[in-house]
């Protein structure tokens, strides 16, 4: 299988489901922080209809710390 690197700023938004599957350290909580700012400044989409999911009560604070630290 090929793959290629994410690209955050190029990838369109659309409304549906997204999921990101990678392996430990690569960006994953940054990539998920990333567009859902982007939704929410670009799209003007209000936060309180975005879900956004993670595995770890860790990675969750990590996104509410980045989200507002970005909005």
């Amino acid at each position: 299988m090929i793959t290629k690197p994410f690209n955050l700023p190029g990838t369109p938004l659309r409304p549906g489901v997204r999921l990101l599957e990678a392996n430990a350290g690569t960006g994953k909580t940054y990539t998920i922080s990333g567009l859902f700012c982007r939704f929410v400044v670009e799209e003007g989409l209000d936060i309180s209809k975005i879900l956004v999911v993670t595995f770890t009560e860790a990675a969750t604070e990590e996104l509410k710390k980045r989200d507002r630290k970005y909005l």
